[in-house]
C-alpha cells in the first residue's frame, strides 16, 4: 500500500490528482502541497522520521512547472537523499522527459490525466517498491545462510521423525527465453527501473530527440536511449525508411502522401510529417513499388 505526496500549484489539477490516487485501492494514503515549499516540508520530515515513521511517504506524484523551483529541482534535491521517495511526473509537456528519466523517474504522465494511465503509474510506483524491499532482504539472507543461522521460525523441538525416502523437491522450470528472437522482434524500453517490450511491428514512425528516439504507436509513445541514425540501420529491412532528419517511419503505416506548392509530407493516424527533399524522391519511388508489388 502506498503513502503518497501529490504535488501541483493549480489546486483543481491537484483536487482532481487527489481524487484519482484516493481512489485506487493500492493507495493507503494521499496528501496534496500546493507548492515547492510545503512539498519539501512535508518530505524533509518524512525523511527524518524514517520510512516507517508516522509521516513516512513513498511516492511523490511531481509537477513540473511551477511557481519558484521547478519538480525537476526538487527531483534533483531528494536524489541526494539515501532513500528517498519514488517520483512521479505529471505534467502537461513531453519535452522533459529525458531530464526525468535521467533522473530515476519512475513514471512520466502527461496531462490531462486519465485514470487508466494513473493507475499504470500507481503499478509501476508498487513494482518498484517490491522490488527494493527484496534486494533489501537479500544481505540478511545471505549472512544467515553464510552462519548456518535459520531465515525463518525455528521448530519446536521434539522426538526426531523416522527417518524415510528423501523426495527431491519440486521446481517449476524456468521459462526458456530465446533473447535473439525476443531482440529481433521487439525493443526494450526501460521507465524508472521497469523494462517494457515494445514489438517492433507496432511502431508506426520514430522521432529524433538529440541522443534519444521516440517511438510512436497507436497507444502512445516511448523514449529510448539510442541515435535514429542507429535504429534506421537496424530497421532497414523491416520497411522502416528515413524522411527527414528528425524522422524515421514505417513505410507500410503511411496513410496518405501529399504534395503541396513543392513540399511532401506523410500522414500516419492522425501525425502529419514533413519530408526532407533529400528524401522525398526515394519515398515516392519506394511507395510507387509497394503499391504495384
Amino acid at each position: 500500500m502506498l503513502r503518497v505526496l501529490a504535488v501541483d500549484d493549480e489546486k483543481p489539477l491537484l483536487e482532481e490528482l487527489l481524487y484519482l490516487l484516493r481512489s485506487d485501492p493500492r493507495v493507503l494514503s494521499a496528501e496534496g502541497a500546493s507548492d515547492a515549499t510545503e512539498a519539501l516540508r512535508r518530505i524533509t520530515r518524512a525523511l527524518e522520521t524514517g520510512p516507517e515513521g508516522p509521516d513516512g511517504i513513498d511516492v511523490v506524484f511531481l509537477d513540473i512547472h511551477m511557481a519558484g523551483l521547478t519538480g525537476l529541482d526538487i527531483a534533483r534535491l531528494l536524489a541526494g537523499f539515501a532513500r528517498p521517495p519514488l517520483i512521479v511526473f505529471v505534467t502537461a509537456h513531453e519535452g522533459f522527459a529525458v531530464q526525468a528519466f535521467d533522473l530515476k523517474a519512475v513514471d512520466y504522465v502527461l496531462k490531462p490525466v486519465r485514470p487508466e494511465r494513473l493507475a499504470e503509474a500507481v503499478r509501476r510506483a508498487c513494482a518498484q517498491l517490491s522490488r527494493s524491499a527484496a534486494a533489501s532482504l537479500e544481505p540478511a539472507e545471505a549472512a544467515g545462510a553464510a552462519t548456518g543461522a535459520p531465515s525463518g521460525p525455528t521448530a519446536p523441538t521434539g522426538p526426531a521423525a523416522p527417518a524415510g525416502p528423501s523426495v527431491p523437491a519440486q521446481r517449476r522450470p524456468a521459462p526458456e527465453v530465446t533473447v535473439a528472437d525476443r531482440t529481433a522482434e521487439q525493443i526494450a524500453v526501460e521507465l524508472g527501473g521497469v523494462t517494457r517490450f515494445v514489438a517492433i511491428a507496432d511502431i508506426a514512425y520514430v522521432e529524433a530527440q538529440g541522443d534519444y528516439a521516440r517511438l510512436h504507436t497507436d497507444e502512445g509513445s516511448h523514449l529510448v536511449r539510442i541515435p535514429l541514425s542507429t535504429l534506421e540501420e537496424r530497421w532497414a529491412a523491416r520497411g522502416f525508411v528515413r524522411i527527414h532528419r528528425r524522422h524515421l517511419v514505417a513505410l507500410g503505416r503511411i496513410d496518405e502522401l501529399r504534395l503541396d506548392a513543392g513540399t511532401t509530407s506523410v500522414r500516419i493516424g492522425s501525425a502529419e510529417l514533413q519530408v526532407s527533399r533529400r528524401h522525398a524522391r526515394q519515398l515516392r519511388d519506394l511507395l510507387m513499388r509497394q503499391a504495384t508489388g
